[in-house]
């Protein structure tokens, strides 16, 4: 499986993650035997280092650095916000045409912690900034409504909290399509019903970051997987140019 690369140099690789693809190993899967990192290792013939994380379902930019240092620089520029990132679902409900969700988050556990049973994480501020591009309304009869609405949106996240932006999408009642943790279960087995994708409609589509070694502001983008562009124009919808393969 080649994954496709977005950018590359001698410091730093993205590569387009496609939903369902862990980025290194965990416990939590232990039967999932391909991850971005070895996979892109094949690929390159060359050590990688993951300067962030993607959710397994949620598809987009993902970087690495080529070497420990640039992986170290990356991974700071996001501890310290340095990284601005922007996001598009596809979310139940009708949100408002643009707001600013500023809602504190426990911190989530990672693996370790988890092992090592330590207490619940500490309260984090936690705020995105969101703007509805598009909405719809679909003839699917769930729970006592006859219709079902539902709308394209572009997220950016100020902070960078573990499933901020699922969790603050689920905060508002406008919980994203495909996720089995936050979102409700009717809603997305229509959706898989209908489109025949049970993924997470969450994509990372761009990013704006200093260079780890140059200092100079890289703005990457990326399009719209296939399996996601197909539930957006089925749902009448254009993709935006800058999401177009």
């Amino acid at each position: 499986m080649a994954l496709p690369i977005v950018f590359m140099d001698e410091q730093i690789v993205a590569i387009h993650k496609p939903s369902g693809l862990l980025v290194h190993r965990s416990m939590l899967d232990r039967h999932e035997t391909r991850f971005a990192v070895q996979l892109l290792r094949d690929q390159l013939g060359r050590r990688v280092y993951p300067a962030h994380r993607l959710d397994k379902g949620t598809s987009g930019l993902l970087l690495f650095g080529l070497n420990p240092e640039a992986g170290r620089a990356l991974s700071l520029a996001f501890e310290h916000q340095h990284v601005h990132k922007r996001y598009h679902a596809i979310v139940r409900g009708w949100p408002s045409d643009a707001g600013v969700i500023d809602h504190a988050l426990a911190k989530q556990l990672d693996e370790s912690e988890i092992r090592a049973g330590a207490p619940q994480g500490p309260i984090q501020d936690a705020v995105t900034e969101y703007k509805t591009l598009a909405t719809t309304t679909q003839p699917w009869q769930i729970d006592k409504y006859p219709e079902s609405r539902y709308a394209l949106v572009e997220l950016n996240p100020i902070t960078g909290r573990r499933h901020q932006l699922r969790r603050h999408l689920k905060h508002i009642s406008h919980p994203i399509i495909g996720d089995a943790t936050y979102g409700k279960g009717q809603h997305n087995r229509k959706f898989a019903e209908v489109f025949g994708h049970a993924r997470l409609l969450l994509a990372c589509s761009a990013m704006r970051f200093p260079h780890p070694v140059t200092g100079e502001t890289l703005a990457l983008t990326c399009p719209l997987a296939a399996d996601f562009g197909e539930v957006v124009h089925g749902l009448g919808w254009a993709i935006p140019d800058d999401l177009q393969a």
